[in-house]
């Protein structure tokens, strides 16, 4: 995937993880941090749980893994609203 799929694919995924997660920030440069560190560490999970290597191409599956990963790095580092 080249470097301005990555930018795209991470700027959607990071935008739904703050949608989904309630995010205190927003704006494209976070959302792309987000959704790129976030599609990482998806990866790295789904890689962890099935021992199977993750291909990170610009399909549902991994849209998923990176918006469940995005969500995790939120919560995990408090970047979310408090009720």
């Amino acid at each position: 995937m080249g470097i301005l799929a990555w930018i795209i694919f991470g700027a959607l995924a990071g935008g739904v993880a703050g949608l989904i997660a309630g995010s205190k920030r927003s704006g494209c440069l976070y959302n792309i941090v987000i959704g790129v560190v976030g599609a990482f560490l998806g990866g790295l999970i789904m890689q962890f749980i099935t021992g199977e290597p993750f291909s990170f191409g610009f399909d549902w599956r991994s849209f998923l893994v990176a918006v469940v990963g995005a969500i995790i790095l939120l919560v995990a580092t408090g970047a979310t609203k408090r009720k």
